[in-house]
């Protein structure tokens, strides 16, 4: 017979037994119900066989009647188990209150993250949860049902349609969908639209007012573009002038552009340092003293373990130091003086709007002294040449 799961419950013993009548004592075992597992003669005149805690008890008045020996090979089974538990009682205890303690730190809220909302801030939403007895080290026991939640929240958050959510282990997502409300339309008072620059205009639109410009006409700064005064002898209206006048103005440019430039690079020379993580702190446990950089950058990444799909709060961050250095890269009086070009570029885009773009450029001087190319540039940008100037009263004919 097999020993199976049952056996190794009640416990096993592997026995040894010898003698001239173990042949009388198989028969008289089997006789009082005794079951000898996995048997078999390992030589003449002895077997080898399995039998629960309890038959080996019963086993010993056969024993002496047929004058065998017996000899304990092996112990096995959940009573073996338990007594040896029993010797380490410090030891167990330890693993009870290991599992404990990780029961607990799981049933604990370690993180809380905010999905979806743009005109609520996380800090008022975190507030609102908090008022629900939802914060951060919070007992999810303690915690009334997400559908619950998730209505008071919705009721306790203005303009939201819709509030979820959704624990997952230690981490909790509170997800918001915000009402959709009209943009409030700006009132504007009656205005005129005026040149903010000297320039030629190339092209005018009005969508309210009265233009008073025409196209390649030449302003100057503070002229009025579109009226806002509708209307003549004698009977007219101020309105809030409306529409896009572009034009072409001039920047003059005075660019200086070093011919040595200094870059970063990487040398290929790392060291790793880790740290262990709970909750919101880390602590350093390896790499300690100086990086033996003298310069460098981190790279950091964090690891958090994971039971069942459920991150744990428990992980580590392993940083990389990354050793830097600076090298000097040496340019051509045209390399340094593209490069000045192209900042100058930009910054006139950035100043003249997105809309703006360079028609032509012009280098008036340029000159290389103390290893920098120096130049004055005057750059042709057509651009949105509009300002407003208000109509603080209504103006006669």
């Amino acid at each position: 017979m097999k020993v199976t799961w049952f056996h190794a419950v009640r416990g096993c013993v592997t026995v040894r037994i010898a003698g001239s009548g173990t042949e009388r004592l198989l028969s008289d075992a089997a006789g009082d119900g005794i079951e000898l597992l996995a048997l078999r003669r390992t030589s003449p005149g002895e077997i080898e066989c399995i039998v629960t805690v309890g038959d080996f008890f019963r086993l010993r008045p056969h024993l002496r009647r047929t004058g065998c020996r017996l000899r304990i090979v092996g112990k096995r089974g959940l009573p073996f188990q338990l007594a040896r538990i029993g010797r380490r009682k410090f030891f167990a205890a330890g693993l009870v209150l290991f599992f404990i303690g990780l029961y607990l730190l799981s049933s604990l809220i370690w993180r809380i993250e905010i999905e979806g909302n743009e005109r609520l801030t996380d800090e008022q939403i975190l507030a609102a949860a908090r008022a629900e007895g939802l914060h951060v080290f919070q007992w999810s026991f303690r915690l009334p049902g997400a559908e619950e939640l998730s209505r008071r929240l919705n009721t306790a958050l203005p303009g939201t349609a819709w509030v979820g959510v959704e624990k997952r282990g230690t981490l909790v997502t509170i997800r918001i969908v915000e009402t959709t409300e009209p943009e409030p339309r700006t009132l504007l008072s009656p205005r005129h639209l005026i040149a903010k620059e000297d320039a030629v205009v190339t092209r005018i639109t009005a969508t309210r007012g009265r233009p008073v410009v025409k196209k390649n006409q030449r302003v100057k700064k503070g002229d009025v573009l579109i009226s806002g005064i509708l209307g003549g002898d004698g009977l007219h209206v101020n309105v809030p002038a409306e529409g896009t006048v572009r034009g072409l103005v001039w920047h003059e440019y005075d660019i200086t552009s070093p011919l040595v430039r200094k870059a970063k690079t990487y040398t290929g020379e790392r060291r790793t340092v880790w740290h262990a993580v709970l909750g919101d702190r880390s602590l350093k446990v390896s790499g300690f003293g100086e990086p033996p950089f003298a310069k460098y950058e981190s790279v950091l990444r964090q690891e958090n373990a994971a039971w069942r799909g459920i991150v744990l709060p428990i992980g580590r961050i392993r940083e990389t130091q990354l050793e830097v250095t600076f090298v000097e890269r040496r340019l051509t009086e045209e390399e340094a003086a593209a490069e000045g070009l192209l900042q100058a570029r930009a910054d006139i885009l950035r100043k003249a709007g997105a809309d703006a773009v360079i028609r032509a450029e012009k280098i008036l001087h340029r000159k290389t002294e103390n290893g920098k190319v120096y130049m004055k540039v005057l750059f042709e940008v057509e651009q949105s040449i509009t300002d407003e100037m208000p109509l603080v009263q209504p103006q006669g004919e």
